[in-house]
């Protein structure tokens, strides 16, 4: 699948997952895309944990599901991390960059036949479920747990988001003016 067909079919897929394993060499290539990401100063403040053993997987799963997160039951998942490194002064890009690493992850995740969902705020708005999920997966205290993205084999056809249309989102030269 090309980016741009990529970029239209990635949606959040809030669904159950087939208990199909994902071949390692997909979990590189979606992590890879993930650290290609732009970072500001080139700090690369983003890193992932990628999450294959059903024990972990079911640790994290059950944290999650603590937090209200219902979405599916993947057998792999991806865990992000920030660490917050001024790019220069008291300016941080850290958000930034590991926004651009979940999005390149994302289109990679479809563009391989997979699904799965951006996870934050069930793990930034609790700092409990953040110590947790960094002692489950033993991170040193330099790192923040910000996202879990979970990737599988969707068992259904998830539920696509309509969009506005694109003149009302996009303009040209000035505010407001079409073609």
């Amino acid at each position: 699948m090309d980016f741009f067909e990529a970029s239209k079919k990635r949606y959040s897929y809030r669904g159950a997952y087939q208990q199909t394993s994902i071949p390692s060499a997909d979990l590189k290539k979606i992590a890879e895309a993930g650290i290609a990401a732009p970072s500001g100063c080139n700090k690369q403040t983003t890193s992932c944990i990628i999450v294959d053993a059903p024990e972990v997987v079911a640790s994290v799963g059950t944290l999650l599901q603590r937090t209200g997160f219902r979405g599916g039951n993947a057998p792999t998942g991806i865990v992000v991390l920030t660490q917050k490194i001024p790019g220069y002064g008291n300016v941080y890009f850290n958000v930034q960059d590991y926004s651009a690493a979940i999005e390149n992850m994302l289109l990679a995740i479809t563009s391989l036949g997979y699904a799965s969902c951006w996870i934050e705020g069930n793990i930034t708005a609790n700092p409990e479920t953040q110590k947790k999920m960094a002692e489950i997966l033993t991170i040193p205290a330099e790192y923040t747990v910000v996202a879990y993205l979970p990737v599988g084999v969707p068992e259904t056809e998830g539920k696509r988001p309509q969009y506005k249309p694109f003149s009302e989102r996009v303009w040209y030269n000035t505010f407001g003016k079409t073609l």
